[in-house]
């Protein structure tokens, strides 16, 4: 089966492939509340309709690629509310079909704005956990078991249509081998990973970066690779250690210099003292070609990243 890529298409086009920003905080921001375990995935049961505008107002801003609100959408998270496989199944799918119709009703408007993308988000177990390790990757599961934790939620969003995988705040490098094993039962779907960082050389769990690469630069459904949900002032090392170890295209898509507490679930509202579009020329120089916003960014922050693009 011949797989398609994206990625590639666009990156041949403009060079650039600005990606949306958050979901979850945009949502709190509208009125949400996502104190709870299934944070975003909180609201495909609640108001999908608020995550349909999201996704808009990103394509609005101008965003290449809306990543779906399955981030914590998994078969395990929603048991713990009562819905059976099924019923969980149908929330991914839901989560890409709101992506799409998005995504729709946009080009519909705008039938000028070229190619755009739907990734379908898959969060890493920590996220599940809802304890924070997804910033530690402090957890142990067996390979089979990881998998099997993984496949319900990238079956369903394969089948709902999705043009790629979003594998994104990934800390630990044992559950990046076991995805990218899963990954091969569905061979006509790319990728990106991106991963969360202890430092600019090392994963969250200590791996280096360097056998984390050394892995999936085996893997050619692995169409681009980074880092998301770091500190703004992390990023330009990172990428530039990246660069170094692949000629994949690299993806960044930080957080927008808050801190976050994941015990009280809650943002500091630490200055930054920059924004996205100030460091986009850094990034770029360092070699990151997949753009875009992680928590607390918002489409004012996506639309200042196209507006740099456009003027280089």
């Amino acid at each position: 089966m011949s797989l398609n890529n994206p990625v590639a298409e666009i990156l041949n086009q403009s060079g650039t492939l600005v990606l949306d920003g958050a979901l979850a905080t945009e949502l709190e921001a509208r009125g949400c509340n996502l104190a709870d375990s299934l944070w975003s995935a909180k609201v495909l049961m609640e108001n999908p309709e608020l995550i349909y505008q999201v996704h808009y107002d990103y394509f609005n801003a101008g965003a290449q690629c809306a990543i779906t609100a399955s981030y914590q959408a998994t078969p395990q998270g929603f048991a713990a509310r009562g819905l059976d496989a099924a019923q969980a199944e149908a929330l991914i799918a839901t989560s890409v079909k709101l992506a799409c119709s998005a995504r729709a009703d946009y080009l519909a408007q705008h039938p000028q704005a070229g190619k755009l993308l739907v990734a379908g988000s898959v969060g890493p177990y920590g996220a599940y956990l809802a304890d924070g390790s997804e910033y530690r990757g402090d957890y142990q599961l067996a390979p089979a078991a990881m998998m099997d934790f993984h496949r319900p939620r990238i079956a369903a969003l394969v089948a709902a249509g999705v043009d790629l995988l979003a594998c994104e705040t990934l800390p630990s490098f044992a559950e990046i081998q076991a995805l990218v094993t899963l990954l091969a039962e569905f061979p006509a779907t790319p990728a990106w990973f991106s991963f969360t960082l202890r430092d600019s050389t090392h994963l969250s769990d200590g791996t280096s970066l360097s056998a984390v690469i050394a892995l999936l630069e085996q893997s050619p459904q692995v169409v681009a690779l980074g880092i998301n949900c770091i500190a703004l002032e992390d990023v330009t090392a990172a990428l530039q250690t990246l660069a170094t170890l692949s000629a994949k295209p690299l993806v960044v898509y930080p957080n927008s210099g808050e801190q976050y507490d994941a015990t009280t679930k809650s943002w500091s509202h630490a200055a930054a003292g920059c924004s996205l579009s100030d460091k986009l020329p850094q990034w770029q120089a360092a070699g990151a070609k997949l753009i875009g916003g992680c928590c607390r960014t918002t489409p004012r922050d996506i639309a200042a990243i196209v507006k740099c693009c456009q003027h280089q």
